[in-house]
């Protein structure tokens, strides 16, 4: 029977190294999706020893990661080492990690040399392209390759206007590594995973196969987490559909408590957002509050969200289509059915009686004898849906292309920018069912509702045919961004 020894002994084991303050632990943290390892930090020297760390495909651990210290008196050791006995570069280094330097001023240097020598396959060497090519970096590249494994050198920050790339990879060619991959440990580049383990098969041939299985485990986990996320903003639709908020006669006519009536529907349903945005947040391995951390307005939460800005509701309703005119186009009956009101701040009914209709005459009536009984019924307007669902939708794309050691880093969201893709409106269309269930929007946990084990097979069908067009629409933002 095979132990957790036994997996880790079999995994490929790889180091990462570099210069103090290079982005290794950030690295480690985007490449394993553990937000909570090790300590990220702007001072230097944060890692002090080695760490260990496991990339797991199917319960076992595939990969080996080894989060080292900073190197920081490369020069003094390499001239240390230089006077040292020993017929090959390996031996000379063995001989300091066996002297009193190695406990004493070289200490920190000592774990990273022999993490190279004992305890790895190979290594990345994560670069910082910012900073400016002094010695003491050629004498590290120098150092490390004394120790005799393949080097993977990851440029680092390349995003940033002060990267020097150019040089850098000058520098690299110099020192015989050519094998070299851009990977933004903050903003990792579409792909650079895929490209990661890739090139690093080159080097290490005999584990091409097992870095083949690598790259397609971590395909199949991004596919699931996309089709997850798509679902669980399904869910905020569906629930944010049914929502039902009902205002007697009396209330209604007097303008302050039906504007009460309103806000307090508009609550709950920025309430429902939010609670997306922190389903989405831990389905990606982010914390909460972490989405605040970046400049785009969508990912700033519910404190600066306004889904029922009036300028914004009117091009949602845009880009709805015809759908969103059929409660406008029936006039007098629209206001028989709601009193001509809806929570668009002056935007026209459109989308909430336009659902109701496009489903059949049950809801409709239902509102009908409501008002004729002096009970009016509000509900979220099919524009506010549009806009969480692209609000949401953005998020999950930002997320994707968030490294988990960023701290304020900007995030790549060239889908939140794009033009919207016309299955947008058909996941927003497709939730028109749930108009005629207000108990869909209540008494049930999040993950209940979205994976259907508190919902009919009515409410799974919708949630299915939400999430096959916000799937359909996420595809399309890619394929705008590509």
């Amino acid at each position: 029977m095979k132990t957790a020894r036994d997996d880790a002994a079999a995994a490929l084991r790889i180091a990462v190294v570099g210069h103090t303050n290079a982005g290794k632990t950030s690295l480690l943290r985007t490449l394993t999706r553990r937000i909570d390892f090790g300590e990220v930090s702007e001072q230097p020297g944060t890692t002090r020893h080695v760490e260990a760390i496991d990339l797991r495909i199917d319960g076992r651990a595939a990969v080996r990661f080894l989060d080292t210290p900073g190197l920081e008196d490369a020069v003094a050791l390499l001239a240390h080492v230089a006077t040292l006995p020993g017929g090959t570069r390996i031996e000379r280094v063995r001989q300091f990690l066996q002297g009193p330097e190695a406990r004493g001023h070289f200490e920190q240097e000592a774990k990273v040399l022999r993490a190279l020598l004992d305890q790895c396959d190979a290594a990345f060497v994560v670069i910082d392209t910012r900073a400016p090519l002094l010695p003491k970096y050629r004498d590290e590249l120098e150092l490390m390759a004394a120790c005799g494994r393949p080097l993977m050198p990851v440029l680092n920050f390349v995003r940033d206007t002060a990267t020097r790339e150019r040089d850098w990879r000058t520098l690299l060619a110099e020192a015989g590594l050519h094998a070299v991959v851009r990977f933004d440990a903050a903003a990792p580049f579409t792909g650079a995973e895929r490209e990661l383990y890739t090139d690093l098969g080159t080097l290490l041939p005999g584990r091409r196969e097992a870095l083949r299985a690598v790259v397609r485990h971590l395909a199949l986990e991004a596919a699931g987490r996309r089709d997850e996320a798509c679902r669980l903003i399904a869910g905020l639709l569906v629930d944010c559909a049914a929502m039902r908020e009902a205002v007697d006669a009396t209330d209604w006519d007097d303008p302050a408590r039906r504007q009460q009536a309103i806000e307090q529907l508009r609550e709950r349903a920025r309430t429902r957002v939010q609670r997306g945005i922190d389903a989405l947040l831990a389905l990606y391995g982010f914390r909460a509050g972490d989405a605040a951390e970046a400049p785009l307005p969508v990912l700033e939460g519910r404190a600066s969200m306004d889904l029922f800005n009036p300028q914004t509701l009117k091009t949602a309703g845009l880009h709805l289509g015809g759908g969103a005119a059929v409660g406008a186009a029936i006039g007098i009956v629209a206001d028989l059915a709601v009193g001509g009101a809806s929570l668009g701040a002056g935007a026209a009914l459109g989308g909430a009686l336009g659902g109701a209709l496009a489903q059949g005459w049950g809801p409709f009536g239902r509102r009908v004898l409501g008002r004729l009984r002096g009970v009016h019924e509000l509900s979220v307007e099919e524009a506010a849906l549009y806009v969480m669902a692209q609000s949401q939708l953005a998020l999950v794309l930002a997320l994707e292309r968030r490294g988990h050691g960023a701290l304020a880093a900007p995030v790549d969201v060239a889908g939140a920018e794009a033009a919207p893709p016309a299955a947008l409106a058909d996941a927003v269309h497709a939730t028109r069912p749930a108009r005629a269930h207000a108990e869909w929007a209540r008494n049930a946990s999040l993950r209940e509702r979205w994976t259907g084990s508190s919902a009919s097979g009515e409410r799974q069908a919708v949630l299915d045919e939400v999430a096959r067009a916000l799937g359909a629409a996420a595809q399309a933002l890619d394929t705008q961004a590509s």
